[in-house]
């Protein structure tokens, strides 16, 4: 099982949601929804379009 699997639609859009915001650090994240630094980058990788994994 993934660890996204664990998550639905609404919660994988805060999480891009709160990503994508410059006064959201990565801690917030884990705090809410127990994911590390590089489980985001991955969530994020997977979710987004390549341009938008990009620009983020």
């Amino acid at each position: 099982m993934k660890f996204t699997d664990q998550f639905h639609k609404f919660d994988i859009s805060r999480i891009i949601e709160m990503a994508w915001e410059d006064r959201t650090p990565f801690e917030a994240v884990f705090h809410n929804y127990g994911l590390t630094n590089g489980q985001v980058i991955k969530l994020m990788r997977k979710e987004l379009k390549k341009s938008s994994f990009e620009i983020w």
